[in-house]
């Protein structure tokens, strides 16, 4: 008997992401975005972003 993968829909696939002032990613992941908006320094110029992992979109 096989069991049966939980379906996930992947337009609810998000991550957080820390697209910093120069315009690149933070080189690192967060568990959520509180922890990005804790990690990213906006004074600076940093945008917490949510993306898609199934098409690395912006959402």
């Amino acid at each position: 008997m096989t069991s049966n993968p939980t379906w996930t829909d992947p337009r609810e696939q998000i991550e957080a992401v820390v697209m910093m002032a120069d315009g690149r990613l933070a080189p690192r992941t967060f568990a959520d975005r509180a922890a990005a908006e804790a990690w990213a320094r906006p004074e600076l110029g940093d945008q917490v972003l949510e993306r898609n992992l199934v098409c690395s979109c912006d959402s």
